[in-house]
């Protein structure tokens, strides 16, 4: 950065640089992030960021988000580096990273037909191979990193916004996440809660084919000692947790409840545990990934 720039902190946007694999979401996230009212740029060269930064000063712009991936080969080594002179400025600055295992990004390039942007002669697997060597020192740099393997588009574009929402001054964005363990583990889990040893109103005559939403069901779930005491000890953990993570200049936490199809114990644990944190200085999201799953 400029030394001779007049940046000022606290009338400087939030910036969020969006990076990572080719084919691994970094589209989804830019829609999702301008959805939130994010202004985005795509493919900037690092350099112009400064400059960048001081406009959106001077505009009263209150968040930027910027992609720079391997396409920017002249200046991605100086990335790392450009980065920490900004945050020096006092400019708040967080990077994304999307990444997916080599088997997805091969699969998603050859149901696209596109071609590799690092592989002239069209081998998928070579490019692959040389954006994560061009990439490693941005994915070692990112404050958060996705992996969208097993991650629809649906479900990156809900990710994204409840992990970059604006929230105001101190307050950490938490979303409070119900999946069904099988169908994987949720990637981005900062915290995982299994509720499986809870009465499942699966087997119950009437509730199978309802959820976690309705109010009986939940009940059933939730309106017993096992269930009220579980429910108090995890509110505890995060009330606990949630001031250590301000505390490391943590913008988001996603907690994950867990049962085994994402539908009944985990669909009312989550609304019971936000119904308990809210108004605990946290900006509470809840959101089920597995409800609409056979």
């Amino acid at each position: 950065m400029n030394p001779n720039a007049t940046t000022p902190a606290n009338n400087a946007p939030r910036v969020l640089l969006v990076t990572g694999m080719s084919g691994g979401g970094k589209s989804t996230a830019v829609r999702a992030l301008e959805d939130a009212g994010w202004f985005c740029i795509d493919n900037l060269p690092v350099p112009l960021l400064p400059k960048l930064i001081e406009l959106a000063s001077a505009g009263n712009m209150a968040r930027l988000a910027v992609v720079t991936d391997a396409r920017e080969s002249t200046y991605l080594p100086t990335t790392p580096a450009a980065i920490a002179d900004i945050r020096a400025q006092g400019v708040r600055v967080e990077v994304l990273y999307l990444d997916a295992s080599d088997e997805v990004l091969i699969r998603r390039f050859s149901e696209t037909r596109r071609r590799h942007p690092l592989s002239p002669d069209g081998t998928v697997p070579a490019g692959i191979a040389a954006e994560r060597t061009r990439l490693k020192d941005l994915r070692a740099l990112a404050d958060e990193v996705i992996d969208t393997s097993q991650v629809t588009v649906h479900e990156l574009k809900r990710m994204v916004q409840a992990r970059f929402a604006e929230t105001q001054g101190t307050q950490l964005s938490v979303s409070l996440l119900s999946f069904g363990y099988r169908y994987g583990l949720p990637p981005q889990a900062d915290l995982v809660v299994d509720v499986r040893f809870l009465p499942n109103p699966y087997f119950v005559p009437g509730m199978r084919e309802r959820t976690g939403r309705d109010a009986d069901v939940a009940g059933y779930v939730l309106d017993r000692e096992e269930a009220q005491g579980f429910l108090a000890r995890v509110v505890d953990m995060v009330q606990f947790l949630l001031p250590k993570y301000r505390k490391e200049g943590k913008s988001y936490l996603t907690v994950a409840i867990g049962c085994t199809g994402g539908k009944h114990r985990s669909v009312a644990f989550v609304r019971a545990l936000g119904e308990r944190l809210q108004g605990d200085d946290a900006l509470v999201r809840v959101w089920d990934r597995d409800i609409e799953k056979d």
